[in-house]
């Protein structure tokens, strides 16, 4: 973890095993190799680079070989480490590999039946079934949980149960890659919102890629609608009754973003240190000046702050500890100080702070996406408000 350790000043990753650190560092050198000599010609074209895939996948990042071999199993400070190297590198990236590892992986695994799970978790470890998580429609995204509308009920076909599924989605990353959806929609019957993996090539799915966006540009996000669409019961996730259950599903996919938001806010950081150690002004480094100096010490300060309230969260909720106070003000946090570090970090880069050649820029303007997704800044807040004061501001 050298490359790490250079900006960890207070050595989080020593809490790390070393075979984690090992698996961390492979992760590293392969995203230098595979991802970062595409990420400037795909982001300013606005695709994915889908070579970059089989790379990641064959690296079986959620069951590293260092780990399983050192007698160890993953730890969940393990997965934020994974999320912080792949957010340093780039948030597309990022948002990309934790669709599946997170978002999709942790919906299973919380609201599967035990033998739901048992089927699909090595599959999805080994991204031989991928999905997504779709959740956000058109017209409903903060207030989701009272207002989704996309609607299930229960119908028979050819005598088999199952269920019908009529509604839209949008801003789903990653859609146009997976093979199904997990649909949440309000089941008629009880007003209850359920969980159902909707295959991507069911009759009546339609997919449509959202085109124009000025952020996570790399990260392919999708309209999706669903028109008279069936599945069998067997799709249902059976431990996904109400948005409860949903609501307990987010508090852990917030601390995956929370991490996401702090290594972009490293890469933000280390990109601008980077330059400014090689760029020349006057006749001196531009590191070498006092404004630029307290520019980087500031941006590391809110990059250490961020880990630190990230490592203390996945502490906490591998002992058992999930709040949803304390999920959402990690989020907003980290959201917030990359916010205002990748903001620093253009403005010590002057006029080619906004050249992708310079890394800044992608972060810049990736920085803007993860202040809102997964919660935005103003429900984030809420949310630790109701805690503080016992009374809820919102419904």
């Amino acid at each position: 973890m050298e490359a790490v350790a250079t900006s960890d000043f207070y050595g989080f990753t020593d809490l790390l095993s070393e075979a984690e650190r090992s698996a961390l560092s492979r992760l590293r050198g392969l995203l230098q190799e595979y991802v970062r000599p595409v990420l400037d010609e795909y982001w300013e074209r606005g695709e994915f680079p889908e070579q970059i895939v089989a790379p990641l996948v064959d690296a079986q990042l959620m069951e590293p070989a260092e780990v399983l071999q050192a007698g160890e199993r993953p730890t969940g400070l393990y997965a934020g480490f994974r999320n912080f190297e792949l957010g340093r590198m780039d948030a597309s990236v990022a948002t990309f590999y934790n669709a599946q590892s997170g978002l999709f992986r942790t919906t299973v695994n919380l609201g599967g039946s035990p033998e739901q799970v048992a089927q699909l978790e090595p599959q999805i470890t080994s991204f031989a079934y991928k999905g997504v998580f779709a959740l956000t429609e058109p017209e409903h995204g903060s207030d989701i949980a009272g207002g989704l509308a996309t609607s299930a009920k229960r119908e028979q076909r050819d005598g088999e149960d199952g269920w019908l599924i009529n509604g839209a989605k949008r801003w789903i990353g990653g859609a146009g890659q997976a093979d199904v959806l997990a649909v949440f929609a309000r089941d008629k019957a009880d007003s209850q919102v359920k969980c159902f993996l909707v295959p991507t090539n069911a009759p009546g799915v339609k997919i449509s890629k959202i085109p124009g966006k000025t952020s996570l540009r790399i990260m392919q996000n999708a309209d999706i609608e669903l028109s008279g669409v069936w599945v069998s019961a067997s799709a249902r996730l059976e431990k996904i009754n109400s948005f409860a259950d949903v609501a307990a599903c987010l508090r852990n996919m917030r601390s995956d973003v929370a991490w996401i938001a702090t290594g972009v806010c490293f890469g933000a950081y280390e990109s601008a240190r980077d330059y400014v150690a090689k760029r020349s002004q006057f006749g001196k480094p531009l590191g070498s000046f006092q404004l630029v100096q307290e520019k980087l010490a500031h941006m590391l300060s809110n990059a250490t702050a961020s880990l630190a309230m990230v490592v203390r969260l996945t502490q906490q909720q591998e002992a058992g500890i999930y709040r949803d106070e304390n999920s959402a003000m990690a989020k907003m946090f980290t959201a917030r100080m990359l916010r205002e570090t990748a903001a620093l970090a253009r403005e010590v880069c002057g006029g080619n702070g906004i050249l992708l050649e310079n890394s800044v820029a992608r972060h810049h303007a990736d920085a803007e996406a993860i202040y809102s997704y997964e919660g935005t800044h103003e429900i984030n807040s809420l949310i630790i408000g109701r805690a503080i004061t016992g009374v809820s501001a919102f419904r």
